[in-house]
């Protein structure tokens, strides 16, 4: 019989599962905070934002070329992603066959509407992410015919959430992203035996802070271009 290999084993169990879960939602979650920081520079006028997209094609040079790191980043994010919602699937059927009989009652399974929404929430953030590298990176959504301008990020950025439909969408997404965090934060820590009696009301502040921050910061731009603060 051939040996199984140790991570084999490991991603076989509940908590090898749980802990990739958890190391790839830490991977997002540090994406996600410096795309929203990044997404900020708006405010700041065309010139900072273009000049933030162009200096972010250039990280790595001379060793990488043009555009070399953002493809690194990208795959990091994809082997996260994809890990994080076969884990995720995985789970939830482990959850399905030690439980065959669903609940009569779910009220003290799952207390927070993070958690209640925590897969259709997850789905509709896989949408969003596809419907995303559509309209900003394909550019196969949304704009007109010559609209969209290589590197005019700021410009893009108007033209694109100038579209209501595309921009009340992006803010849903949002929020889906905020309970999601809100709850996946708290199952981080925990997963890593941080949460103690003690601390615990302060770790659940902490995960909901985060959230709502990350949540303010990224609808703020469709809105700032809805209302014409950033045109």
């Amino acid at each position: 019989m051939l040996a199984t290999h140790p991570l084999a084993t490991f991603w076989a169990t509940a908590i090898g599962k749980k802990v990739v879960m958890a190391v790839t939602g830490a991977i997002m979650v540090a994406f996600v905070l410096a795309h929203m920081l990044g997404n900020l520079k708006i405010f700041s006028g065309p010139n900072e934002i273009n000049a933030y997209s162009r200096a972010l094609r250039t990280v790595g040079q001379p060793e990488l070329g043009y555009g070399d790191a953002l493809w690194v980043v990208r795959i990091v994010l994809l082997t996260a992603v994809t890990l994080h919602i076969v884990a995720a699937v995985q789970l939830t059927r482990l959850s399905w066959n030690a439980r065959p009989v669903a609940y009569q009652y779910r009220k003290n399974v799952e207390t927070t509407w993070a958690a209640k929404t925590m897969r259709w929430g997850g789905l509709l953030l896989a949408l969003f992410i596809v419907f995303h590298i559509l309209h900003f990176s394909v550019v196969a959504v949304s704009f007109e015919h010559g609209q969209y301008r290589e590197l005019h990020v700021y410009q893009n950025v108007v033209a694109g959430f100038s579209v209501w439909p595309v921009a009340a969408f992006y803010i849903i997404a949002m929020a889906a992203l905020c309970l999601h965090l809100d709850h996946g934060i708290w199952s981080f820590l925990q997963t890593f035996g941080w949460s103690t009696p003690r601390n615990v009301v302060m770790l659940r502040a902490i995960s909901r802070i985060i959230a709502i921050a990350i949540f303010a910061g990224f609808v703020s731009v469709p809105l700032g271009v809805m209302t014409g603060l950033v045109r």
